[in-house]
């Protein structure tokens, strides 16, 4: 009886864990990169390989190479073609997956986003099978190909481009051991290279600088990888100013003003593989409020705004955490990006569909109740006035820009917003800090885009308001089981 408990705890914690892949068994080290094509709209959905690639040495862990989080709504999938076993997996989600939220995509209009899956470099015949989450949250095959690593169509001819310069800005050592990540220059001219180092600097001592990442700091590699633009900054649609820059970022990603993105997904994955990454940043280097994060994708951010900490760390939780955005005051691109009646997937929001089995459940304060009664109707109507104000400052200063207004009425126009935000987010602060249960795990009604029915861990969060404060416990939570994933 014992001798079947104790097995039954090993395959357990086997599925838990990763199933004890051998590595060298099913892959050798080098990457695999499979470029390829998602198109659709609302309804529909189409795939296509584009290019697969192999370079470089695979970054990711030897040992950890299932992933359980059960997070993201796509999960890329690599079985051995000849026995069927599952070798490797990712949870992620994806630009494409964002569009079919949006309104174009609701009329029935089409796009095409590249995509990629970076996976270790297999030794035989591979399947890669990519698996969308349904109506119901289960993940179901969308798309699947037979890859031979020996075809002769995959390209490894990635030659060094010479205009590249790669710093190792902190490293702690091998690669499979460490999480790796990639600090991409956009919108830094020839000019601007010494910009972007002392940029590269300053944003890895506040990386080093925050919890999680600071009691964890020996377990990361950041590199930087410069590149000149043509151009300084980047794309601004709204204001009908186009940059011409190495990555192609724009801000009014689906619509948003704010949403800066890029869909050169090639171009950033080049860029990238000059060293081996687990995580991708771009900075961009401009001063405009923006930013982007999609889980296992990459994230944005800006260089120069006052709010650009607050951007660096919060895009980052969303990029390589799978951590959901806690607003709900905010005006976003999308419709129903959480479906009615189901659970979110991301670890750090709720529907409290089952109060007593909490995702949280073991870092709740003890004797709060749940859900957690809290001041949110003070908070909504301070919130929701500055969001409408900011909304017509933000067409102000873009109409401003368009009709080429001198440049020190814009820059004056663009400093008396940054002070009123700057003010409304101190008045925000204390206005939370000063409610019952500030600093305690419930479960608070307000997060994910939804006023309603959708509940955070705690009053306040990194992934909630601007500002410099840490992530709330489930979020750091989470992210150190993220980071004992690639390092363990």
């Amino acid at each position: 009886m014992k001798r079947n408990l104790i097995i039954s705890i090993i395959l357990f914690a086997s599925l838990l864990y990763g199933q004890n892949i051998d590595f060298n068994k099913y892959f050798t080290d080098k990457t695999m990169r499979i470029d390829y094509f998602h198109i659709g709209d609302a309804k529909s959905e189409l795939v296509t390989i584009d290019q697969i690639y192999q370079y470089g040495i695979w970054a990711g862990s030897l040992k950890n190479l299932i992933d359980n989080f059960n997070n993201g709504a796509y999960y890329y999938k690599i079985y051995d073609a000849a026995s069927g076993k599952l070798i490797f997996s990712k949870g992620f989600d994806s630009y494409f997956k964002e569009y079919q939220t949006s309104d174009e995509a609701s009329k029935g209009i089409k796009r095409t986003y590249q995509e990629s899956a970076i996976i270790p470099y297999p030794l035989n015949k591979i399947r890669f099978v990519l698996e969308k989450r349904d109506k119901q949250n289960e993940l179901k095959e969308v798309f699947s190909t037979v890859i031979d690593p020996a075809d002769l169509y995959i390209h490894k001819d990635m030659v060094k481009d010479k205009d590249v310069k790669v710093y190792k800005q902190h490293y702690s050592g091998d690669p499979h051991k460490k999480v790796d990540v990639v600090i991409l220059a956009e919108g830094y001219t020839a000019k601007e290279k010494q910009k972007f180092e002392k940029d590269l600097k300053r944003f890895t001592n506040l990386f080093l600088s925050q919890q999680p990442y600071k009691s964890n700091k020996d377990k990361f590699n950041i590199y930087g990888v410069y590149k000149p633009s043509m151009e300084s900054g980047c794309d601004e649609p709204g204001a009908n100013l186009y940059r011409n820059t190495v990555l192609n970022s724009t801000y009014y990603s689906l619509g948003s003003e704010r949403y800066l993105l890029t869909e050169d997904n090639k171009t950033m994955r080049d860029l990238a593989a000059n060293v081996p990454y687990d995580a991708i940043y771009i900075m961009v280097n401009n001063s405009r409020y923006g930013g982007g994060g999609i889980y296992n994708f990459y994230c944005t951010f800006i260089s120069d705004n006052q709010y650009s900490d607050y951007i660096f760390l919060h895009e980052f939780g969303h990029s390589f955490g799978g951590l959901a955005d806690e607003y709900y005051t905010s005006d976003v691109a999308y419709n129903d990006f959480y479906p009615a009646g189901l659970e979110p997937v991301e670890p750090n929001i709720t529907r409290l569909l089952d109060k007593d089995n909490l995702k949280w459940k073991n870092l709740i304060t003890p004797g709060i109740a749940i859900p957690t009664p809290w001041e949110k109707e003070k908070y909504d109507e301070l919130d929701l006035a500055w969001q409408k104000n900011r909304r017509e400052m933000n067409i102000k200063i873009a109409e401003m820009k368009r009709n080429k207004m001198p440049r020190k009425e814009i820059d004056d126009a663009q400093n008396e917003y940054n002070r009123i935000e700057k003010e409304h987010s101190g008045v925000i602060d204390k206005y939370l800090q000063s409610c019952k249960d500030y600093g305690k795990v419930g479960a608070f009604e307000g997060a994910g885009y939804s006023s309603k029915g959708m509940y955070r861990s705690m009053l306040d969060c990194i992934m909630f308001s601007k500002g410099s404060k840490p992530f709330c416990k489930v979020c750091a939570d989470h992210l150190e089981k993220v980071i004992e994933h690639y390092t363990d």
